[in-house]
């Protein structure tokens, strides 16, 4: 019988083979001192380990470079730092000098007290710096008590499902896309820097499963859907036609791509559809160009910053932004501003420790009392704005002041480029991300001072509905299609269009079909998506029409239960196509 764990998504797609169980754990070091004539010799081997250590991350990130991007290949930054921080480095000669520790003891010892540090004084989501951390104690470690390389997988050619607690950026980006078909974890997030190159490798993974490890054996047969944060065990005869009829449809629908993404985005009866793509890094931007997107609707600029441990400097920014604009130089790129906190932090900012780290210290807020470091990112944008319609988007934005005190920002940047003679566009659009039922309500009043609004419906489900997107345990109570949702979007929309300014839904409800359908409804018609959905998402818009999707939409709105608005737009659907064959396609479960 067949075990099925509900997870996260993390990287789309879907896959099979056998589960290759991954532990990756640090070694046993023995509890022993040295005598003070071997000091000089430990310390010798420590600083070789070291210098090993860090040619063999070099050379992984030289391999980044050259298989996925440089942007990826920043991450392998932190951990070739730490190999040089006098913190690290400064304290375990002490401890070998001065307790006659042995190099590997010290070492030990160091990264210990460097763990507890972490993980109590900075927010207890700071699961990839010391996963960092535990990565480089496991290399060094190794060389110190030779034992083999533990990221030295011998996979052999059948393709197996890699399962594991966690992983890595070192260990994933050895994996080969052709033999590593898909990923399973125990932990991790969506925004993890391991899952980052997951996507860039296209390989499906997901997280927080909990406790896959436990339930999985070596060699089992495993399926994970990337789309949905779906793994099965021992897949049965009904699980394995499902996953063949999927395998099948996105196979189908990558021999499309080239067609797809010369069709227009419109609907059956020619309404037409503004279809962006969703971006995690710069290397992503010609995908989603070939994949169809008209212009980038979340241009997701954490990658420059989160596990970092110093700033970029303005000019690295300016490369990013003006990269992605080259890509779409009649197309419109919207920039979101650092969206920091919750899940996303750098090294170099002492990000307190939160009990509600979600609704703590975060995007907005962050940088509005980071003035600095923030008026830095607006100037590389604002320099950017010379090569096309670059937008800027505040994320969490819940107060009209927040608006504004950006507003004045940037009028000064703009002053002081002049002055430079710095080319610049002037008249950059500045956009609101409704993240929150605050920002939502207040959609009139947000209105007067923005030009353009994006829904990221990833949050404001979660917060309307008091439901942690993040807790595997809720997934079932994580709802977009709640009657509360569904109003907060149209009151978005009927703002947006009364006051003239574009709205737009960034948030992964735009990337099914039920929720495309919704918005279409809505008279939202600016959808921004990941970019392996764009050719299936623009597929699935040709089918519907719109005075379908409005009606559907309507009674959606009066719907007093959230399955309830959902079979209101399955009938609408059916109104336009064959809903057996379309919910078949998008593994859509009808109600009986």
């Amino acid at each position: 019988m067949s075990i099925v764990l509900n997870g996260l998504p993390a990287a789309a797609g879907i896959a099979k083979g056998r589960a290759h169980v991954l532990h990756w754990a640090v070694p046993t070091v023995p509890h022993h001192t040295v005598s003070p004539d071997q000091v000089d010799e430990e310390l010798r081997r420590f600083d070789d380990a070291r210098r090993t250590v860090k040619a063999r991350l070099q050379e992984m990130k030289q391999g980044t470079v050259e298989r996925i991007g440089s942007y990826e290949s920043q991450i392998f930054d932190p951990q070739l730092a730490m190999l040089d921080d006098p913190e690290v480095v400064d304290r375990v000669h002490q401890y070998i000098r001065e307790n006659h520790l042995p190099a590997a003891r010290a070492f030990e010892w160091r990264v210990l007290e460097l763990e507890t540090l972490w993980t109590r004084t900075n927010n207890p989501m700071v699961l990839d710096r010391v996963n960092d951390l535990v990565d480089l104690q496991i290399r060094v470690l190794h060389v110190l008590l030779d034992l083999p390389d533990p990221w030295d997988i011998s996979l052999g050619g059948e393709p197996v499902v890699i399962v594991a607690q966690n992983l890595t950026p070192s260990l994933t980006v050895q994996f080969d896309p052709e033999i590593v078909r898909g990923l399973a974890t125990d932990l991790g997030t969506r925004t993890s820097h391991w899952a980052i190159l997951a996507r860039s490798l296209n390989i499906p993974a997901v997280v927080g499963l909990g406790d896959v490890m436990g339930q999985v054996s070596e060699g089992q047969e495993i399926i994970v859907d990337g789309r949905i944060g779906r793994v099965v065990l021992d897949p049965d005869d009904q699980d394995l036609t499902v996953f063949h009829e999927r395998e099948e449809q996105i196979r189908c629908w990558e021999e499309e791509t080239a067609l797809i993404a010369g069709l227009d985005a419109e609907t059956m009866d020619g309404e037409p559809v503004t279809l962006r793509a969703n971006l995690d890094l710069p290397s992503e931007a010609h995908a989603a160009k070939a994949r169809g997107a008209q212009g980038i609707g979340l241009m997701r600029t954490e990658f420059l910053i989160v596990g970092r441990s110093s700033l970029p400097g303005e000019e690295e920014q300016y490369e990013a932004y003006r990269s992605v604009a080259k890509e779409f130089p009649s197309g419109t790129v919207i920039v979101r501003t650092f969206d920091l906190g919750g899940d996303k932090f750098p090294m170099f900012l002492d990000m307190p420790r939160e009990e509600n780290p979600f609704l703590g210290w975060r995007a907005i807020r962050v940088c509005l009392d980071q003035p600095d470091f923030f008026h830095t990112q607006l100037r590389a944008i604002l320099r950017a704005t010379a090569h096309g319609d670059i937008r800027i988007l505040l994320p969490m934005v819940n107060d009209v002041d927040e608006v504004l005190q950006v507003r004045a920002m940037i009028s000064q940047i703009e002053v002081d480029l002049q002055k430079e003679g710095v080319p610049y566009n002037p008249g950059t659009k500045i956009g609101v991300l409704i993240e929150t039922p605050a920002a939502a309500l207040d959609a009139v009043e947000l209105s007067r001072h923005s030009d353009f609004f994006s829904i990221g419906t990833n949050d404001l489900v979660q917060y309307t509905l008091a439901v942690d997107r993040t807790n595997s345990r809720l997934a079932k109570l994580y709802n977009p299609f709640h009657p509360s949702v569904i109003r907060l979007l149209h009151q978005v929309s009927r703002v947006g269009r009364a006051a003239g300014v574009e709205v737009s839904v960034c948030g992964e409800m735009a990337a099914h079909p039920l929720g495309a359908f919704l918005m279409l409804g809505l008279n939202i018609h600016a959808l921004s998506v990941a970019w392996p959905a764009l050719p299936e998402i623009k597929k699935a818009i040709r089918e519907f029409r719109i005075e379908d999707a409005r009606k559907a939409a309507g009674q959606a709105l009066a719907a007093p239960t959230s399955q309830d608005a959902i079979w209101c737009l399955l009938e609408g659907i059916g109104e336009s196509t064959d809903l057996a064959a379309f919910a078949g396609r998008w593994n859509l479960s009808l109600p009986q």
